[in-house]
């Protein structure tokens, strides 16, 4: 049985699936899932992340992480965590680039969020050397500790709900039948309590999108960091608040449609930033584009350093991943970056209030 026959029989007995339902399936059955069955990283996947454009994205990332625990007061046992640390690439980077931070590594311990067994036997060799943890959601990270937390392109993963705005109410959109066909269909009309607030900013015939597990995620990170110290730093495509339809499929570095053969292809949607800032009881930054955040850091600086003594050649793919990674027609304005911190802190280097 293939993955969209088994979707398909449960719309037969359980109707229309919402996207989240559809979304979760297709990204995590355990058997067919797309996290499940193959490596979607790199030239021969299906998407080039930005840890995998350069070393220099996670070297900015670690560099700032370290600065944050060394403002805080060098607490001697941190929790250093990934949450879907891919192949392990930026994590990689990120304890490379600190490695010289006087008392950092002695006081890490790691710690990665990731469910795919794949992804975690490509980490496991990638960061053997520094003992990782494996944990299934962030919610299991440890308590205790401070924790210094990154996640790039995790929330996007993430299954959404879809609803569109009628004239007192919300349609969901499902996924249905029509025939053996996988297709798009709405609800009917209801209240949606959670979404009483966007009546404010949109009409009828606006589409907006909701990520039912983001507000805990991140009320789950930011008690941590409240309570105990440390930072986080989301770092995703997306906005501040979510409008019109982002739900994405990509497969072979190109657009696909998201109900074409489930569990084939890489599906996402924008990251609505708000939420996480007001399910946190942290503080948090102001939601600042990847290449100003980058910028700040001093990646240009880092460019020019890898570069010198290099052939042409290499010189050349430097200054592209440079401009991929922070140019405002490239990654440079689509990312954002938000940052959890203690109310007692400064916010992570690179972002501001």
């Amino acid at each position: 049985m293939s993955l969209a026959n088994r979707i398909a029989d449960r719309i037969r007995s359980e109707g229309p699936l919402p996207v989240s339902d559809y979304m979760a399936d297709c990204l995590m059955h355990p058997q067919w899932g797309y996290y499940a069955r193959q490596d979607p990283f790199g030239s021969g996947g299906d998407f080039i992340t930005a840890p995998e454009i350069s070393q220099m994205f996670g070297e900015m990332v670690g560099l700032c992480l370290a600065q944050c625990w060394m403002d805080q007061g060098q607490p001697k046992r941190i929790a250093l965590a990934e949450a879907g640390p891919g192949r392990g690439t930026m994590m990689a980077d990120i304890l490379r680039a600190t490695r010289a931070v006087p008392g950092f590594h002695a006081a890490v311990s790691l710690h990665l969020v990731e469910t795919s067994p794949t992804l975690r036997r490509m980490q496991n060799e990638a960061l053997r050397d520094h003992a990782p943890v494996w944990h299934d959601a962030v919610q299991d990270l440890p308590q205790g500790m401070p924790l210094f937390l990154v996640a790039n392109e995790f929330l996007d993963a993430l299954p959404i709900r879809q609803f569109l705005r009628g004239d007192t109410g919300w349609h969901e959109r499902c996924v249905g039948l029509e025939g053996d066909r996988l297709c798009f269909g709405l609800a009917p009309e209801m209240p949606q309590p959670g979404l009483a607030h966007r009546l404010e900013d949109t009409r009828p015939g606006d589409l907006v999108e909701m990520c039912p597990q983001a507000p805990a995620i991140a009320e789950a990170i930011g008690q941590r960091i409240a309570r105990h110290g440390g930072a986080a730093l989301f770092i995703d495509y997306g906005d501040w608040r979510s409008v019109g339809d982002t739900f994405q499929a990509l497969r072979d570095h190109a657009y696909v449609d998201p109900l074409s053969e489930p569990g084939s292809a890489d599906l996402t949607a924008h990251v609505d930033f708000e939420i996480l800032a007001q399910a946190t009881p942290s503080a948090f930054s102001r939601l600042t584009p990847q290449g100003v955040f980058l910028e700040r850091l001093g990646i240009t600086a880092r460019a020019q350093t890898l570069a010198r003594g290099r052939q042409a050649a290499e010189v050349d793919a430097i200054a592209t991943a440079h401009r991929r990674l922070t140019h405002p027609e490239e990654m440079g304005n689509l990312f954002k970056v938000l940052g959890f911190f203690p109310e007692s802190a400064n916010p992570p280097p690179g972002l501001d209030t």
